[in-house]
């Protein structure tokens, strides 16, 4: 890794504040050649952090992910094909680190509200910035593992969500995987995490 050099925030600005936030921040670093940049003016997306999990039921040997419409997924979509109205995503279980917790905790949370499984002990796959060029997102995600009997209730999200479940063989994962057919970064990171995990078993 390189080694990191200064860095200044001059001034950050709270643009827009709602269920996500803009930040207007202007930012000076220290070039590779030793001069400070000129101030520079950015727009940050700023989220907070999420926390995802990959859940594998031992039992079915299946992946336990979420099939959920996704406002983003059908705008991005139809850069391709402008008439598709396929805004779904299958994703690994995932939500937002609220103040009170921590990004362990946030993920036994939402695998007991999108699935219904109860899980323990998560264990950290790693952490990753979801779109470092705008947003401040960090990801931390997630192993588990649980058994039928783990499952304590229906699960499909909160009220007002509309969340489906969805129990994708190994097998079937590892092939979409292979060809290119995973959308979901938090999935394809976590699936080739497992792929290696299970093959060093």
């Amino acid at each position: 890794m390189p080694a990191r050099r200064r860095a200044e925030i001059r001034k950050q600005t709270r643009l827009f504040s709602g269920f996500f936030n803009i930040d207007e921040v202007i930012a000076c670093h220290e070039r590779q050649n030793g001069t400070t940049s000129k101030p520079e003016r950015r727009l940050v997306f700023e989220r907070g952090d999420a926390a995802a999990v990959l859940l594998v039921n031992l039992d079915t040997k299946s992946v336990v992910l979420v099939d959920q419409f996704r406002v983003p997924v059908l705008i991005g979509r139809r850069r391709e094909d402008a008439a598709t109205m396929d805004g779904w995503m299958t994703e690994a279980v995932a939500g937002m680190v609220e103040l009170d917790e921590t990004p362990a905790t946030t993920a036994i949370r939402e695998a007991l509200e999108e699935t219904g499984y109860r899980i323990r002990a998560p264990k950290l796959i790693g952490k990753f910035f979801s779109s470092p060029g705008a947003s401040s997102e960090r990801i931390f995600l997630y192993y588990c593992e649980v058994r039928d009997a783990d499952r304590l209730g229906k699960g499909g999200g909160l009220e007002d969500e509309d969340v489906k479940i969805v129990q994708m063989p190994l097998n079937d994962l590892f092939e979409r995987l292979a060809n290119g057919l995973i959308e979901d970064a938090k999935l394809a990171i976590g699936g080739y995490w497992l792929k290696d995990h299970i093959k060093h078993k």
